[in-house]
């Protein structure tokens, strides 16, 4: 494999990449703003496009205190949104008043060829600044070969006392094409705002 260099030793100062590098580049596809939204579907741009597609959350807020930020998929035109998955889950945690510090797989919110929404975002608090933050990568949606990986990492104050930093994985245990995703809380409506993205 061949070594690419810049001509100079500073980041600050290259003004060009050197030849041979290419992707990496996010490209917006598409920008959704829930307001008291009981779900919020992206129907249109996952597609063959992109290898690699992100959504990102900011300021997912519910109106139910506790409530779990979570996410679908489906393919071609259904609106079902009961793909089977297989999933694995652990988060960090620690209170504002220094207490509770833990690292720890949770098995009551992995699925095992399930075909429920998956958590993103854990008990996010619904005090006026409670709010969870994070991105979904899925991985070659559009494979009719294999099953369609995702990473997600996601934080949230939850119920207002506790940072919370999770880490879920998991794939869609289908070779037919993903076309759509919708997120919704356990329960109640939220707010918030979620990006689209395709990586080049």
């Amino acid at each position: 494999m061949a070594l690419l260099f810049a001509n100079n030793n500073s980041l600050s100062a290259i003004t060009t990449k050197p030849s041979g590098l290419s992707g990496g580049a996010m490209n917006l596809i598409s920008t959704q703003t829930a307001s008291s939204s009981s779900t919020i579907s992206f129907t249109s741009g996952i597609d063959s496009t992109y290898d690699e597609y992100v959504f990102k959350f900011y300021n997912i807020h519910p109106a139910t205190d506790g409530a779990n930020f979570t996410f679908q998929a489906d393919t071609g035109t259904n609106t079902s949104y009961n793909q089977t998955m297989t999933t694995t889950y652990f988060r960090a945690a620690h209170g504002e008043d220094g207490s509770g510090a833990s690292l720890s797989y949770d098995g009551g919110r992995d699925q095992a060829q399930g075909t429920g929404f998956q958590e993103v975002i854990s008990g996010i608090g619904n005090d006026n600044d409670g709010n969870g933050n994070g991105t979904l990568h899925i991985f070659s949606p559009s494979s009719s070969t294999f099953v369609k990986h995702f990473i997600i990492r996601s934080c949230t104050s939850y119920t207002d006392s506790i940072a919370r930093d999770m880490y879920i994985a998991g794939y869609f245990n289908t070779t037919t094409a993903l076309t759509r995703v919708q997120f919704k809380m356990s329960s109640g409506t939220f707010d918030g705002v979620i990006k689209l993205y395709g990586i080049s």
